[in-house]
C-alpha cells in the first residue's frame, strides 16, 4: 500500500471514528449538550482534528443521519422482493423493527431527533436517504393496492399511517415503554407475554387489520 493510500484510509477510519464517538455523545447526552471538543476529547484528537473534516455539529449529525438511513436499506435488501406485495410489505415491516432493535441508539437518531432533518430544511438539502426508504414503502403499496388491498385509500396516506404504526411500536419497545405495558397487560388481563411476545402480538394484530382492507 503507497503512502497516498494509507493516508486516504487513515482519513476514513478517522472520520468513522468521529462519527462513533458523536453518536455515543448525542444519545448518552442529547445533540445540544454535546460539544466538538467533547467529541474530540472522546477520540483523543484537538478539535482542530474534527473541524478538518466536518465545520460543525449538524454536519456530523448529517452524515450520521446519512449512514442510518444507508444501514436501514441494508435491511430491507435482505427481503426477499419475489413475494406478493403484501408480503413483502410484512417483510418491510419486520424488517423495519428488527433494525431498530439492534441499533437502537441509530434510530434514535434518524427518527427522533430533530436535529438531523433541521440541518436539512436550514440547509436545503436533498433528503436522498430519506425519500428512498419511503418510496420503497410507497411503491409496495402500490403494488398492494393492485392486489385487491386499500383500494379506496389514497397510497401516499396509507403509507404514512403504515410508517407511522411502526414507528410508534418501535419507539415504544426503544424507550422501554412497552416493558411496562407487557407487565400492565398481565396485571389487568389473562395475557401472560414478556415484550418481545407482546410486541409480535400487536404487529399481527396491525397486519390482521391491513388485510381487512382488501376489497
Amino acid at each position: 500500500m503507497g503512502v497516498a493510500e494509507r493516508k486516504e484510509r487513515h482519513k476514513e477510519d478517522l472520520k468513522k471514528d468521529i462519527l462513533t464517538a458523536a453518536k455515543q455523545l448525542f444519545t448518552e447526552k442529547g445533540f445540544e449538550a454535546t460539544s466538538i471538543r467533547a467529541i474530540a476529547e472522546k477520540i483523543e484528537y484537538s478539535p482542530a482534528t474534527i473541524y478538518l473534516y466536518y465545520k460543525d455539529k449538524n454536519e456530523i449529525v448529517h452524515a450520521l443521519h446519512q449512514d442510518g438511513f444507508n444501514l436501514l436499506m441494508q435491511h430491507f435488501s435482505k427481503i426477499d422482493f419475489s413475494q406478493s406485495a403484501f408480503a413483502r410489505l410484512i417483510a418491510l415491516g419486520r424488517a423495519y423493527m428488527q433494525f431498530a432493535f439492534e441499533h437502537p441508539d441509530v434510530y434514535t437518531l434518524i427518527f427522533s431527533m430533530k436535529e438531523p432533518m433541521q440541518h436539512v430544511t436550514d440547509c436545503e438539502k436533498e433528503w436522498h436517504e430519506g425519500d428512498r426508504a419511503f418510496s420503497l414503502l410507497y411503491k409496495t403499496v402500490e403494488e398492494c393496492k393492485q392486489e385487491g388491498y386499500f383500494k379506496d385509500m389514497e397510497s401516499v396516506g396509507m403509507s404514512f399511517m403504515i410508517w407511522s404504526a411502526m414507528h410508534g411500536l418501535c419507539t415504544l419497545r426503544t424507550s422501554g415503554h412497552l416493558e411496562h405495558m407487557a407487565l400492565s397487560c398481565a396485571e389487568v388481563t389473562s395475557l401472560k407475554m414478556d415484550v418481545n411476545t407482546l410486541l409480535d402480538h400487536n404487529f399481527e394484530t396491525f397486519i390482521k387489520l391491513l388485510e381487512k382492507l382488501k376489497n
